[in-house]
């Protein structure tokens, strides 16, 4: 879809507004930002694996958690700074996703799902049990984080890096190669498509950014233990967004992580006690209606509303 002047004008708005939220916006609201920043970004490392080339991951979160542990131990017990913690996490989860991938990316359909959510499994028991490394389910406390803002533009630029590699891929032959993949793996290989090593990439690139994010989040909370670093209901919370916003397109899961940020965070104010039910009930009825995800529809309404002008 080609950028209109209107497009533009409304991306330079966001960013302005992105930008000046920690000048003038309450702690709550850049508490609120942050979050919906890393649940944002993990979304778009889901999207590039699953997205792209189809092969539904429910491990993703296993990155998350590598790259927390790694900034819990970086900055406890070696005192980095952290933003080279969080960068030194996303480098340790991309040494563990290339062999990773190459084994699991061998399975596929559900049997590489149930790998990606057995490997989630296998760090949380290694994290509760290493207790010399990571204190087990004691956990590791970090030096309070202070000041948010410093936290909330690293963040906004781990968004902006997804964005734009998501843009150089979905534009590049490497990621026309990835959609013929998706849409049938064993014909891309008959013309000449080297899969697995395309799907072995993808997959390293995917592991970087719920890394960082897992880092921030870490860095955030000030602590670590098995449970706030592989939480499971983060990583449906993530296929949703991309979900629906539409996966495998560059916008979807920047739309999609907002939108359904907003939404749950509205429920949880005005329902309490209803906003998962009413949250869930809201995510069954646009699925159905969107299967397909929000940015697919936009396209199709453009295209269409293009036609009618010019059969005019």
């Amino acid at each position: 879809m080609m950028a209109t002047p209107r497009m533009r004008a409304l991306a330079a708005a966001a960013i302005l507004l992105a930008i000046a939220v920690p000048f003038v916006g309450s702690d709550y609201l850049i508490g609120l930002l942050f979050t919906t920043f890393l649940f944002v970004g993990m979304a778009y490392g889901w999207n590039l694996i699953s997205g792209y080339t189809v092969y539904v991951s429910f491990g993703q979160i296993s990155f998350f958690g590598i790259g927390a542990y790694a900034v819990a131990i970086l900055v406890s017990k070696l005192s980095w700074a952290w933003p080279f913690a969080v960068l030194a996490g996303a480098g340790a989860a991309a040494l563990i996703a290339a062999p990773l991938g190459w084994a699991m990316l061998r399975l596929r359909g559900p049997y590489f799902a149930l790998g990606m959510l057995g490997f989630v499994q296998v760090l949380y028991m290694l994290a509760s049990s290493w207790s010399s490394l990571t204190k087990g389910g004691e956990g590791i406390y970090l030096p309070p984080a202070g000041n948010l803002r410093p936290l909330y533009y690293a963040a906004a630029l781990m968004v902006a890096a997804a964005i734009a590699v998501t843009w150089a891929i979905d534009r590049s032959a490497f990621g026309l190669r990835l959609r013929s993949i998706g849409e049938d793996e064993i014909a891309a290989e008959a013309m000449g498509v080297h899969t697995t090593r395309s799907k072995l990439a993808e997959f390293v690139l995917a592991s970087t950014l719920p890394a960082m994010a897992g880092g921030l989040y870490a860095f955030r909370l000030s602590y670590v233990d098995p449970s706030s670093a592989f939480p499971a209901s983060y990583e449906v919370q993530v296929i949703l967004m991309a979900i629906f916003g539409g996966a495998g397109t560059v916008w979807g899961p920047l739309l999609g992580g907002v939108v359904l940020s907003a939404v749950a965070e509205a429920l949880w104010a005005r329902f309490a006690e209803l906003h998962l039910l009413l949250f869930g009930l809201f995510i069954v009825v646009v699925l159905r209606y969107m299967p397909e995800g929000f940015v697919p529809l936009l396209r199709r309404r453009a295209a269409a509303a293009a036609i009618r002008k010019d059969a005019r």
